[in-house]
């Protein structure tokens, strides 16, 4: 007999398996299609996915999904993610100069814009002060995703480049804290405690995370795997490790995961192409499944009421709040009013504030639903305004970069093109020595391409004669590779008249 499903639960059976899929996949081909559109408009692709979700929902399709819990857990892995692929992506000499400021924004101008934010939300907006300070919190983050997708597209001067980048990884950390203190039970007391906790968890998560770094990187580095395709794995392994040390060290998670990526992405890994490749793929899905679920936890029939504050906070935030925090916190370094200005209007919201939109629902906060409504009603009304307009701004502030672009360059595993590098070390009694690179005579599609002799290394010429104890490195394509090991196994035995002369040196036939 079968067991009957327990009341409540829901069977899974093959059917049921095969429409979720088919969902699915179609979800991830709208997706990936949609970001041709957000390349050309200059939209971040957020904006799609978070349609696609609300098109699905109770005020679409009809699919009904209320799991604020499940949303929230979904949402921080899928940070962890985002903030992983963008740590590999972010190159450590554009982001060093631009450090300090990055800090000083993702901290003092955090703390600015909190504050500016929070007033305006009780003064104007009126909302008691607790869920004014959530608000604040929530939206005084940058998010790595949607700064990210823009900078791709807008070609701006390295240093600012690197400023949004590292304050969008840095600053997701202390608006966590403030947003776990505001949402718990019973006031804030002593702020000067709560400053002290942050940087206390900002210290151990920096701390875990470089070591993570380094020792994941030491080992990749060090420990032959015997696969190609295990190397991005283990990468992410490595930034997921750092996450969770840094929290279970409660420390902040999320700028060991950052950190971590950042020295495994400067690390010259092995198969690099193939791991960044791998990590950029997981971001977009992290990203769609991220924002599709946020699009689905949104009743859009609710939002008329929270519509008017969400414009006025947002308002705020844009305009006041965020050039205030910038201008300020950046006010010990030499930077001219144009790249403020800038810096001011790239503060680009996107799935960080509504995800953290999800922890006072979670926690139970009074009027959370309504916090969460205000939070993505103004990350999609701003960001249809600030992320099509960069480009216009930075190209009027005359900020866009006029250098050349990167000719684009990038070094391919020898799998990707077919290909196999030999290491060919000659011993005492091989044949081989005295023989010229010319006189080995390989297949079409092999060639030697480095001579290692006597602790140093060059690049051959036909005339170069080998000799006991050379190791060469001969890279051979896919179709000739095994004729070119028979070769050089040939000369070996046989010297460089093997072809006339039998394996062993004898005259075939013979």
């Amino acid at each position: 007999m079968h067991e009957r499903p327990r009341e409540g639960t829901w069977p899974l059976t093959v059917q049921h398996l095969n429409e979720l899929l088919l969902i699915c996949s179609l979800v991830l081909l709208i997706a990936v299609a949609a970001v041709r559109i957000s390349s050309r408009s200059g939209l971040p692709s957020l904006l799609i996915y978070l349609g696609i979700g609300v098109a699905i929902g109770q005020d679409g399709i009809g699919v009904s999904f209320n799991d604020v819990g499940l949303t929230q857990i979904i949402g921080y892995a899928a940070l962890v993610v985002i903030l992983a692929e963008g740590g590999l992506g972010t190159k450590w000499h554009e982001i060093k100069p631009a450090l300090p400021a990055a800090a000083a924004l993702s901290t003092v101008g955090v703390a600015l814009s909190v504050g500016v934010t929070a007033a305006a939300a009780h003064y104007l907006a009126g909302v008691e002060w607790r869920q004014a300070l959530i608000i604040g919190a929530v939206v005084s983050s940058t998010d790595a995703a949607a700064v990210f997708s823009v900078l791709r597209n807008v070609p701006l001067p390295s240093r600012l480049t690197g400023v949004l980048e590292a304050e969008s990884g840095f600053n997701d950390a202390p608006v966590v804290i403030l947003v776990v203190a505001f949402s718990a039970a019973g006031p804030v007391e002593h702020w000067y405690l709560l400053i002290g906790e942050i940087a206390l968890e900002l210290a151990i998560g920096a701390a875990i995370g470089i070591a993570v770094g380094m020792l994941g990187s030491y080992g990749l580095r060090h420990v032959a795997l015997p696969a190609s395709g295990l190397y991005p794995i283990a990468v992410m392994a490595i930034a997921t490790v750092a996450y969770a040390g840094g929290a279970l060290a409660h420390g902040s998670g999320f700028l060991a995961v950052y950190l971590a990526a950042l020295v495994l992405g400067n690390a010259k890994l092995p198969h690099w192409p193939a791991t960044r490749g791998f990590a950029e793929g997981l971001g977009w899905i992290a990203q769609i499944g991220m924002f599709v679920l946020l699009g689905l936890l949104v009743t859009p029939h609710e939002l008329g009421d929270d519509i008017l504050p969400a414009l006025v906070v947002g308002l705020v935030l844009t305009m006041v709040a965020r050039p205030v925090s910038v201008f300020l916190s950046t006010a010990p370094f030499r930077m001219s009013w144009q790249e403020k200005t800038l810096l001011s209007w790239a503060g680009l919201r996107g799935a960080v504030p509504i995800v953290l939109a999800t922890i006072p629902m979670v926690a139970a906060v009074p009027d959370s639903r309504r916090i969460f409504n205000i939070v993505f009603v103004l990350v999609i009304v701003y960001t249809l305004v600030q992320g099509p307009t960069l480009p216009w701004l930075a190209r009027h502030l005359k900020l866009r970069e006029t250098e050349p672009e990167d000719l684009g360059i990038e070094s391919a595993p020898l799998e990707r093109l077919r290909g196999h590098l030999l290491s060919v070390a000659i011993p005492d009694g091989s044949k081989m020595h005295g023989v010229e690179v010319g006189e080995l005579r390989l297949p079409p599609g092999a060639a030697v391409t480095l001579v290692v002799r006597e602790g140093s290394s060059f690049v051959p010429a036909p005339t170069t004669v080998l000799g006991h104890g050379d190791e060469l490195l001969v890279v051979a394509t896919d179709p000739v590779r095994d004729a070119t090991e028979k070769r050089l196994r040939a000369v070996s035995e046989g010297g460089k008249l093997a072809g006339w002369l039998g394996a062993t040196g004898t005259i075939k036939g013979k």
